[in-house]
């Protein structure tokens, strides 16, 4: 059994197909065949399955498949680290995270961590969910990821970083404009835009307003906070949405967005953000710099 049969195989348990796996390292779809053969002749069990379209692990493949994801992972993990050591003040930080993210959370930490680190490579992936992101940290593509903090995931650490209060975004000239505050019962009358599907926020917030008894039309969804926002300052609805840090309304800044009010939602508990990795103590020296930097420059 060598590192690369379990690449191989574990590659092949994500994409169901031996041919992309070829494809992706080179070489034929046989050889590729062979490299799971040897592991099944070394088990003594089948590992792959047909399937009618391409193929999925047995039983016995999946509990191989799991092993193999998290070993692979820290494995990779650990040689970047040594690359890094290396490269003495180089290396490579590589982070995963929502669309608009990196505007609203880490401007101010990014420039602060390039000037102390200028030869350090900085890397950003999106994703569209909390769980792809944690998808990307198992899988060894990421170093860090950005996440709204949710339920506990296996082989994944959560450490939240900030506290984002509700606010309800709506046009000026709205009713609901010139209050101070929102309630419970304003929401129920809103028509409301809905936040990205899967996405922890959206999540939290349905449970919230299904436990107060709040049920808002629904007028459309998006894909991200940023557009549920303008589509409120459109007036083609009311957003829900976290309180973010680059985002100040028509009452703050007259110029910036004339035409929203962010009104504040005191009943809603607030949504937790922070970082998300397989295991702080193993992350590089600069990825842990960079994490601490992104949370010192977000702090009042």
């Amino acid at each position: 059994m060598t590192l690369d049969d379990l690449r191989a195989f574990t590659a092949i348990c994500e994409t169901g197909s031996l041919s992309a796996v070829a494809r992706d390292l080179g070489c034929t779809q046989s050889a590729v065949s062979q490299r799971v053969r040897r592991l099944e002749r070394e088990l003594g069990v089948a590992l792959l399955e047909r399937q009618p379209r391409g193929v999925a692990p047995t039983p016995a493949g999946r509990i191989l498949h799991r092993a193999s994801a998290d070993g692979l992972g820290s494995l990779d993990q650990a040689l970047r680290h040594l690359r890094d050591l290396r490269q003495g003040d180089g290396g490579t930080v590589r982070v995963t995270t929502g669309a608009t993210t990196v505007r609203h959370f880490m401007a101010a930490g990014v420039v602060e961590f390039r000037r102390r680190h200028p030869r350090v490579s900085l890397e950003f992936q999106t994703e569209n969910s909390s769980r792809r992101c944690f998808e990307a940290l198992a899988a060894g593509t990421a170093d860090l990821a950005w996440i709204t903090i949710g339920p506990p995931v296996r082989g994944v650490e959560q450490r939240p970083v900030m506290e984002l209060p509700w606010v309800l975004a709506v046009r000026t000239d709205d009713p609901l404009a010139t209050r101070a505050e929102i309630g419970a019962d304003d929401l129920a009358g809103i028509r409301h835009i809905r936040l990205p599907e899967n996405s922890i926020s959206r999540l939290r917030l349905e449970e919230h307003l299904t436990r107060q008894g709040t049920e808002p039309v629904s007028t459309t969804s998006v894909a991200d906070w940023d557009t549920a926002i303008l589509l409120a300052e459109l007036g083609l609805g009311h957003a829900v949405v976290p309180a973010l840090p680059g985002w100040r309304d028509a009452s703050e800044h007259p110029s910036e967005h004339p035409a929203l009010r962010l009104i504040p939602i005191p009943s809603l508990p607030p949504l937790a953000a922070g970082w998300a990795v397989r295991q702080w103590e193993a992350l590089s020296p600069v990825a842990v710099e960079f994490a601490e930097t992104v949370a010192a420059s977000l702090k009042p």
